[in-house]
């Protein structure tokens, strides 16, 4: 880890006057166009779409005196001194490419909220991963509040950034989750202490590579002043930790599920340990929680857990709020989420599962399984996964519209598993997956809803897949 200067908060950029274009309407562009006019520049809103919803903030937004353009954000408006941007829009835009040759800086909400904190805000506890994200900044806020601070799960999660910097409400340090979106847009962003809790591919068609996806990831960790938190288990989080630019003094602190080393979190006999921020750490160790007070305590989870702890030592929480704060937590619906017992037999929610790496972790946690999976792909391969995962497997129920690649592998990883191909996208399909998991399972199975894949073939978003799920259950348990 090398050492480097590290953005001031009296480095402040002044807004008056000057020609702002935010791109994208929608839950960061509306407050960032209203933040932005409030303090004096002369915002212009840019948008892809032009239906109803983007109608109607577009006129909130002209009523405050901003211009707004809809049904084009490709167009570098003139005079553009500034974009921001939602995290979403792909860097390889033409708005963005004019830009770049244009020499005009581009940033994202997260940027702008950074920019924007006052000399003595509180300070950022950082995480960002392929999955856990959520459940990892969920876990440190509450870790943090039962250690009596002041807190907030912000950013990618809960609070936005710009409220919680600009709100009334003061906080001693906030918990941030940060996708790779936002990390790419983010440029002067350091941390006090940050975590990458994995790295798996995803989000490819965005990022155009694994390595560019990476190094998106691996900001997070610019700039740090206390600890950057890694996977022992997963080299590659560790690689961004050598490679980060951070403050002189700036320790790389493991976790993982074995038993911990020096400057390591760890598991031993079902406690969770610290040998980090511990004095004499090459003897010393400190028992932080037991693996039950975890909710629920799967491998991933447990992975999750100690990440938390690990940015809560290094703000100096004691032992006894990590254990308090883990016990206090509970997880986010859709989200390895028991949903019943019948006949024997759990039924169990992870419909977040969207990506192969999240399905991987869901399926280590349960055996035997009925697997019911399936959705858009987003570029995925399921080789890997299925070949890991195959002598767990009972059977498996396949929905969505990619579902052909998943039964493949499992004809060349997998091919003595049962599998019920259900030819159909439409919502009742649920029901007829859950009709047929519920056939195939024996009394001690887990029924498993982990998709390895987005929902948005057949559903809004990966919530109404996991409510179809549960009501498909009640239904036939009724």
């Amino acid at each position: 880890m090398g050492s480097g200067q590290v953005t001031s908060s009296s480095e402040l950029f002044d807004f008056q006057g000057k020609h702002v274009t935010v791109a994208g309407l929608g839950v960061s562009g509306v407050p960032a166009a209203k933040v932005l006019h409030a303090r004096g520049a002369v915002v212009t809103v840019v948008n892809d779409g032009d239906d109803a919803r983007a109608r109607e903030q577009a006129a909130e937004l002209e009523a405050l005196g901003i211009t707004v353009r809809l049904g084009d954000g490709s167009t570098l408006p003139e005079g553009t001194e500034l974009i921001v941007t939602a995290p979403g829009w792909q860097p390889d835009k033409p708005l963005f490419l004019a830009a770049r040759a244009a020499g005009v800086p581009v940033w994202g909400d997260v940027e702008l909220a950074w920019r924007l904190r006052g000399p003595d805000a509180a300070p950022w506890l950082a995480v960002t991963g392929t999955n856990g994200k959520t459940t990892t900044v969920q876990m440190l806020a509450a870790i943090l509040r039962a250690a009596g601070l002041r807190t907030a799960a912000v950013g990618n999660i809960g609070v936005s950034l710009l409220d919680a910097v600009l709100g009334e409400e003061e906080y001693d340090v906030l918990a941030v989750e940060l996708s790779s979106y936002q990390l790419h847009w983010a440029p002067s962003l350091r941390a006090h202490s940050a975590a990458v809790l994995n790295l798996a591919p995803d989000h490819l068609d965005w990022h155009g590579s694994m390595e560019a996806y990476a190094r998106d990831k691996g900001r997070i960790y610019e700039g740090n002043r206390v600890a950057c938190v890694y996977n022992a288990a997963d080299k590659a989080t560790e690689d961004l930790v050598r490679e980060a630019d951070v403050e002189e003094g700036c320790r790389a602190i493991g976790f993982t599920l074995g038993a911990p080393g020096p400057s390591e979190l760890g598991v031993v006999d079902g406690i969770l340990v610290d040998r980090a921020f511990v004095e004499n750490r090459q003897r010393n160790a400190q028992e932080l929680a037991e693996v039950s007070d975890i909710d629920p305590p799967a491998p991933h989870n447990i992975a999750n857990a100690l990440a938390a702890a690990a940015l809560a030592r290094a703000f100096g929480v004691p032992a006894g709020a990590v254990r308090d704060g883990l016990r206090a937590f509970r997880p986010d619906a859709h989200r390895i989420a028991h949903v019943a017992d019948i006949d024997g037999v759990a039924y169990v929610d992870d419909s977040k599962a969207t990506n192969t790496h999240a399905a991987e972790a869901s399926l280590a946690a349960y055996e035997p399984i009925v697997w019911i999976a399936g959705g858009l792909a987003k570029g995925a391969t399921f080789d890997e996964m299925v070949a890991k995962s195959a002598k767990r497997l009972r059977a498996v129920v396949l929905i969505g519209a990619d579902r052909g690649l998943i039964r493949d592998a499992l004809a060349r990883h997998a091919p003595e598993v049962p599998v019920v191909d259900l030819d159909r996208t439409d919502t009742g399909a649920m029901l007829q997956a859950v009709t047929e998991a519920k056939r195939l399972a024996r009394p001690g199975d887990t029924v498993l809803l982990a998709p390895a894949c987005a929902s948005m073939d057949m559903f809004t978003n990966y919530n109404q897949r996991g409510d179809a799920f549960a009501a498909a259950v009640r239904e036939l348990g009724a």
